[in-house]
């Protein structure tokens, strides 16, 4: 028996050793913003008063994807293809390794990037592409309860060529919890930052909505944000053996125009490409009067 105890201990040790030796997590959020030729890193949040609009055409063309950390192969050509005509790329389970920043500095992306934490270096966490930096950007994670490795969102807002600002979160929702009551804090917390936002919004990622209350739970917060889903077709996004899609895309103040979520090899998870028409301020204003 003490035999047994000691091997359990010695084994609970050498996985404390692997664990530390393999993922490094920040005690802040960080975030991390790079393009081509810079990069910057500042804790919580970024501002940046030099922006242009997001939108080309009126229209967001979106991409959001959990890229499996670039661990399949042909995710870089994947990648390419999908937002080639994209303005707005929302990545989870981004890995910021040099094949990764290897890939950015040939394209015309800016990018913002919450460092959840390191593997073998490494930064991992969502991400988000846009041909300019954002008007703010602000870091979020929370800790997964077993696993001890935290789970990332970003609160991004970018300015459209309406005058209005665009507010934009991209999730990577914890997964591994007995109820749900840590998902519900992180979701929470994001609605807490964005509900002063008036004007259109897009809440999107992997929110890991693998049961019925889970999904339930983020309908209802949705419902308060007056968001809409978008509806795919075809839809080909990953669900859980419950049959419930682990992947979402919310927005308001926009016009759907189409949704699809293509199959794809390059990574776990299905991609969702999604084209929203911006909103004329005269059409928002006499709704807003009725």
């Amino acid at each position: 028996m003490r035999k047994w105890l000691l091997s359990v201990v010695a084994g609970c040790f050498c996985l404390v050793g692997i664990y530390a030796i393999l993922f490094t997590v920040p005690e802040k959020p960080i975030l991390i913003s790079l393009d081509a030729t810079s990069q910057r890193t500042d804790q919580y949040c970024y501002t940046n008063a030099n922006t242009t609009p997001l939108d080309s055409d009126e229209r967001i063309r979106l991409l959001v994807w959990n890229i499996y950390k670039q661990n399949r192969e042909g995710w870089s050509q994947a990648l390419d293809r999908f937002s080639e005509h994209a303005n707005l790329v929302l990545l989870q389970e981004a890995n910021l390794n040099a094949e990764f920043i290897q890939w950015l500095s040939k394209h015309r992306w800016a990018s913002s990037h919450v460092s959840a934490f390191k593997l073998f270096d490494s930064s991992a966490g969502v991400l988000n592409l846009a041909p300019n930096f954002p008007i703010k950007a602000c870091a979020y994670t929370q800790i997964e309860p077993w696993l001890r490795l935290p789970k990332s969102a970003l609160y991004s807002t970018y300015p459209l060529s309406n005058g209005q600002t665009l507010a934009v979160v991209n999730i990577h929702a914890v997964n591994f919890t007995i109820g749900t009551t840590e998902f519900e804090a992180q979701i929470d917390a994001l609605k807490v930052a964005v509900e002063s936002h008036e004007g259109p919004m897009i809440i999107a990622g992997d929110f890991n909505t693998w049961s019925e209350e889970r999904t339930l739970e983020l309908k209802e917060r949705m419902a308060a944000l007056e968001m809409a889903e978008a509806k795919f077709s075809p839809d080909a996004r990953l669900a859980f053996i419950t049959g419930w899609a682990l992947d979402h895309v919310y927005y308001r103040g926009l016009t759907l125009e189409t949704a699809e979520a293509p199959i794809s090899g390059a990574s776990d998870h299905n991609p969702m490409l999604v084209t929203l028409k911006l909103v004329k301020h005269s059409d928002t204003d006499e709704h807003s009067k009725e």
